[in-house]
């Protein structure tokens, strides 16, 4: 499968594939070279990673680009006009164009710009010489800040004064932290560290979303443990994070993922870094305003480790209990969770409890609200009070329950 791969990369690039080139042939009708792509994908392309997103820089404004693809197949969704970005859809598939730019003025969270047709005054405004790299549809290069030898030799560097490109954005700080992890990226020069020390501030004036958004990039990386590999990044995140108090945790929990084939999912791993026996967690879904679900299912897993802890039986004699009350994905990643926090090598039994959570089923409840109404329940409140009365009473029975047990449940708890 690798190799089939392998094959597919080097013969037929992602730039010859058959949407990419309906879209060029469209752009660069005429022989004219009005569009190239830039930054991510072309940054993977090169380092022969997968690529998921297709971002395109053009000469041609936005209206000219909503008129390029008028009655053609290709939809056009205007989803950042007043930056100069439209969204191409062809085959489901999604394409960002930006037309070239050059910054008038910013403030360090929003830029002024002015719509450009030079190639060089757009690549002047990007953050690092690896993504100011422009392919065009032929898969010629055009590399102005020499990126393609910085990203060969795995060197995350600002284009020009990192004074100036951070004052521009500051949440360049973290793209910044996000690469040098990523490529591993290391070796950071003292012009570059003074500019950092000095506009740190700047991230408070960031939007708490932009900010996460951000964060979720980093601790998402498969090598986010190696930040401690660089005391100057460790410093500048645990100034940033300062909730994010346990990354010695990340190390056990690759060795777990890798030796179990797991896939850890970002609230595993914001589980890990957060949770204590402290209101930890509680502060931090406050500060960056987090979504309900990353919420309720950190607090979850938060709950569940008081019960473990609690609970010796937990994953034992317990465990079929609490493969209903939790179910065996959460529970499996608890086990994940609850080893990556302790301070005990428990590695020998994770294997055999999760086997034992793949083969063991439990039966599905056998009532429900309809038939105790049937049984001459009125319906409201007591329904369901008397419904968790006899699943309680199924579940201590292991899950198992007699009619006339049912019967005498309803009969206790009717009025």
């Amino acid at each position: 499968m690798f190799l089939i791969e392998k094959i597919k990369k080097t013969f037929l690039p992602f730039y010859r594939l058959s949407e990419t080139k309906k879209i060029f042939n469209i752009l660069n009708s005429n022989s004219k070279k009005r569009a190239m792509y830039v930054g991510g994908c072309v940054r993977k392309h090169l380092s022969n990673e997968k690529i998921d997103d297709i971002d395109i820089a053009t000469t041609l404004t936005p209206s000219e680009v909503i008129s390029f693809f008028q009655n053609t197949e290709i939809q056009v969704k205007k989803t950042g006009i007043e930056h100069g970005t439209l969204t191409l859809i062809l085959n489901n598939q999604k394409f960002e164009i930006t037309t070239l730019r050059k910054d008038i003025s910013t403030d360090g969270r929003h830029a002024n710009i002015k719509f450009s047709d030079n190639w060089e005054e757009d690549s002047n405004r990007r953050d690092f010489t690896i993504n100011a790299i422009y392919l065009d549809q032929k898969g010629k290069i055009f590399d102005p800040h020499l990126g393609v030898n910085d990203l060969k030799n795995k060197k995350v560097k600002f284009i020009g004064d990192p004074n100036n490109r951070i004052k521009e954005d500051y949440l360049r700080i973290l793209r910044f932290l996000r690469f040098s992890i990523e490529y591993k990226s290391f070796e950071i020069n003292e012009q570059t560290q003074q500019a950092i020390k000095l506009n740190l501030d700047g991230i408070t004036k960031l939007s708490k979303e932009r900010v996460f958004s951000e964060l979720e990039k980093i601790v998402k990386l498969k090598n986010f443990g190696d930040i401690i590999k660089s005391k100057f990044l460790l410093s500048i995140f645990n100034l940033i994070f300062p909730e994010i108090k346990y990354l010695d945790r990340i190390k056990k929990l690759k060795n777990l993922s890798t030796k179990y084939k797991v896939q850890i999912k970002k609230n595993i791993i914001f589980s890990i870094l957060l949770l204590d026996s402290s209101n930890n967690h509680e502060y931090f879904f406050h500060k960056y305003n987090v979504s309900n679900t990353t919420k309720n299912e950190i607090n979850l897993f938060f709950k569940a480790l008081k019960d473990i802890k609690s609970n010796k039986e937990f994953f034992l004699k317990n465990l079929k209990k609490n493969i209903f009350k939790y179910g065996k994905d959460n529970l499996k990643n608890l086990l994940l969770i609850e080893s990556s926090i302790s301070k005990k090598n428990n590695n020998s039994r994770i294997e055999s409890i999760f086997e034992e959570i793949n083969n063991t089923n439990i039966p599905k409840f056998p009532l429900t609200g309809n038939d105790l109404i049937n049984k001459g329940i009125k319906e409201g409140k007591k329904v369901g009070e008397i419904l968790d009365r006899i699943e309680k009473k199924w579940i201590e029975n292991d899950f198992k329950i007699k009619e006339e047990e049912i019967k005498i449940l309803i009969q206790k708890n009717k009025f």
